[in-house]
This record gives structure tokens, C-alpha cells and sequence, in this order.
């Protein structure tokens, strides 16, 4: 039985958000449809965390912000989390703030833009696409996000087009009691190349981010997906990511959990054909009252299709996180290759962590594997730092860089490493 929310918005408003962002009729169906469902729908099940107490439905459902006409109007911290204005889009609360596509790449047919654009201008790209694998139907917080998604972007790259700037999205929420719904969609046509960063940031006393990212791959595509989190203490972080891939395509997440409230993390690949790659790279930090539960899954279907998922997470405080890896290779996904590492760092007696490797095999001829740890930060190495005239503090802090490390270090581009390395250390101090 669903326990039924008080919503702090009817259809009324939902047809006027519509009407007020100039979309086609099919979204305000959606929508509408989608809203129907929320209180029919229960929250969704996570693996050891009770999400009753988890806010996620007293706030602000739309508020807008005036556009920018530089990047240099966005307060410094959120300015330094962009590598360069090419290739930009930022959205700030409920509203698209600012976009940019270099010329060259527009020419060659690639689509950058926000969502209620592309649902107009591109209607049958983006129907194909919009909320097929994170579906209204799912759970609350999917139909939440459907009757409500402001913002966003539609990227699409054609056959055969690589692009070697990545593109950035920026979601920034400030406000009291304000909530952002951005939604991507990314659709790598074959035998293309892309690289997309989002950055999920908030200022003030911020609710909820309730965030959805749908990939679909195509055949020799290869996708990279990065996002990075860092909302404040009052806000729950929600974000799914969902990717399709096709025969001998790639998709690679990094993954940088390192928002302070409540976080629901949540990452699903579906290899769907012959030679399909899924590589997870995540970290998270958790301090004060964090509460996290960090999910990556990896559906083998098609044979000869690889994943492997490496996550490391380092709790202090009063932090609790739980972490799920979850490999599934289906009868038939023969030669499939399913890996998993996960390993847990926690630095005070208070803090909790959980690492949960999941195999479920249905076909003989293949190889899987798993590797899980949780401990406590290493005495031994902490009293060799400090007998050398290091304080504890910074001894726990040079720990803990290195344990993340190890993951953060595999990540191919130099400006997210800096961006991530950056804010590990501003949390750590």
C-alpha cells in the first residue's frame, strides 16, 4: 500500500507549466499522465534505507531565473565548476540560463540544446527517447519526475560525427525550499564519439534535485557520462541513469557522489547486443548526517558483453552509506564478463558503511567476479605519517586521498580529475 503524499500542485498547474514552456501536446500528456500516478505509486525500494522520513514533497515545484549573458554572472565556486564556456548549457532552478554549441559542431548536425526546445523542434527524435528507460511508471519519485522535469538537455550526435570537447551541463538550485527536475537525454548515433559532463550544485536551503539521464548508444558508439554531485545539507539528491547499448558500442560512467543531505544513486546499463562495454568509476565522501544508497547494475544480454563496476566510498561523522553492485547475465548472454570491486572507508566510530556485491548468473559459458571490503581507516599507516611530523588530521586526509585515488586517478580527463580532486579537498578540510 502507497502512503499518499500532499501534493503542492494539481493538474491545473502541470497544464500551465506546458503552456508557459511552449511544448508539443504529447508532453503535456505525459505529463498529466505521470501525475496521475504519483500518489497510486509507492517510493522505491532501495536495499537497507528507509526513505519515509526522506522529504520529497515539501517544496517549491517551479521557480524560474532570469537568463545570463555571461558565465562570469555565476557566483565563483559554481563558475569554477565549468572547464570552458564551448559546448555549455546551464540551467538554473526551473529555468535554461544559458547554452552554447560551437558553430562547427551544429554544422555537422549534432543537436545541443534544452529539452522543451528539442521536444518541439525535434519532436520525433526526442519522443523515441524521452522516458523510455527511467519510465513514468516505476515509482513516485519516476512519476514525480515526469509530471514535473524543467530544464534539461537533448544532445544528439550523428552517425560517425566525434566530438573531442566535452559537453557540460550545469544544474544549479539556490533557494529555500526550491526543487529542480532536470532531465537529459543522450543519443550517440553509430560509430560516434562523445564525452558529457553534469554538474549537480545548490546555495542555500535547497529541498530536492530529482535528476533523470536516459543514454542510448547506438552500434560502435562510445559514450562517457559524468556527473558530479555536491547539493547541501537540506537537499535530497535523487538521480538515476539509465543507458541502452548497442552491438560493440561503450557507455563509461564517473561517478562523483559528494552531496552532504540524502542521496539516491542510481545506475543501470542494459547490454543489449554482441559486444557491448559498461564501465562504472564512482566515488563518494559522505560527512556530517549524509545518508546515501549508491546502486550500479549491469544487465548482460547480448554475448561477449563486458561490465565492470569500481566504486570506492570514504564515510566520516555521523555519514552512513550503503553501496550495490549488481551484475545480471541473462540465459543466452554467453562469454559475457561481469566484474565488480567496492570497497569502504570509514574514519570515525560513528560512521557507517555497507558494500553489497550481487551476482545472478542464468548462463554457464561466462566469467564473473567480485571483490568487497569494509573497514576502518588503516592505525598503521595513520602512526607512520604521524611519526613524521604530520598531525593526524592531515594524516586522515593524505588516507583518504589516496583510497579514492585509485579510482579518481583512472578517470581519462584532466579537468573533471580536477574538478572532483578539487572538491574532495574542500570537503575533507
Amino acid at each position: 500500500m502507497s502512503l499518499e503524499t500532499k501534493l503542492q500542485f494539481d493538474d491545473q498547474f502541470i497544464a500551465k507549466l506546458s503552456q508557459d514552456l511552449r511544448e508539443p501536446a504529447w508532453m503535456l500528456e505525459h505529463r498529466l499522465a505521470a501525475f496521475q500516478k504519483i500518489n497510486e505509486l509507492p517510493l522505491p525500494k532501495l536495499e537497507k534505507t528507509n526513505l519515509s522520513k526522506w522529504n520529497f514533497d515539501r517544496f517549491t515545484p517551479y521557480t524560474e531565473a532570469a537568463p545570463l549573458q555571461s558565465l562570469s554572472e555565476l557566483p565563483g565556486e559554481v563558475q569554477a565548476l565549468l572547464f570552458d564556456e564551448k559546448n555549455v548549457l546551464v540551467q538554473k532552478n526551473s529555468s535554461v540560463v544559458y547554452k552554447q554549441l560551437q558553430d562547427e559542431l551544429q554544422a555537422k548536425g549534432v543537436i545541443f540544446t534544452d529539452l522543451h526546445t528539442a521536444s518541439s523542434k525535434h519532436e520525433d527524435l526526442v519522443k523515441q527517447t524521452f522516458m523510455t528507460l527511467v519510465t513514468k511508471d516505476a515509482h513516485r519519485l519516476a512519476a514525480q519526475h515526469g509530471a514535473l522535469a524543467t530544464g534539461g538537455i537533448f544532445l544528439y550526435v550523428p552517425r560517425n560525427v566525434e566530438v573531442e570537447i566535452p559537453f557540460q551541463g550545469l544544474f544549479y538550485a539556490e533557494g529555500e525550499q526550491v526543487a529542480i527536475f532536470p532531465h537529459v537525454v543522450i543519443v550517440a548515433e553509430e560509430n560516434s564519439r562523445v564525452e558529457f559532463v553534469a554538474n549537480f550544485t545548490s546555495k542555500g536551503e535547497v529541498a530536492l534535485s530529482n535528476a533523470v539521464i536516459e543514454v542510448v548508444a547506438k552500434q560502435n558508439a562510445k559514450v562517457r557520462l559524468a556527473t558530479v554531485s555536491h547539493m547541501g545539507a537540506s537537499t535530497v539528491d535523487v538521480l538515476y541513469r539509465r543507458a541502452n547499448i548497442g552491438r560493440d558500442a561503450e557507455v563509461e560512467y564517473i561517478i562523483a557522489d559528494l552531496s552532504e543531505g540524502r542521496i539516491i544513486s542510481d545506475s543501470t546499463s542494459h547490454l543489449n547486443e554482441s559486444g557491448g562495454i559498461a564501465n562504472v568509476k564512482s566515488v563518494a565522501l559522505g560527512s556530517g548526517d549524509m545518508r546515501a544508497n549508491i546502486t550500479s547494475s549491469a544487465y548482460h544480454w547480448g554475448t561477449h558483453t563486458a561490465s565492470d563496476v569500481n566504486a570506492r566510498a570514504v564515510m566520516k561523522d555521523n555519514a552512513s552509506s550503503i553501496t550495490n553492485s549488481i551484475t545480471k547475465i541473462e540465459k543466452g548472454a554467453s562469454k559475457a564478463d561481469g566484474q565488480q570491486s567496492s570497497k569502504v572507508l570509514m574514519l570515525s566510530d560513528q560512521s557507517r558503511g555497507d558494500s553489497n556485491p550481487i551476482l545472478l548468473i542464468d548462463e554457464n559459458d561466462v566469467t564473473a567476479g567480485h571483490a568487497a571490503s569494509v573497514g576502518r581507516v588503516d592505525e598503521n599507516q595513520l602512526y607512520y605519517l604521524m611519526s613524521r611530523g604530520i598531525s593526524r588530521v592531515e594524516a586522515e586526509r593524505l588516507v583518504v586521498r589516496g583510497f579514492l585515488d585509485a579510482v579518481v586517478s583512472e578517470i581519462p580527463s584532466d579537468s573533471l580529475r580536477k574538478t572532483i580532486h578539487q572538491l574532495i579537498e574542500r570537503k575533507l578540510r
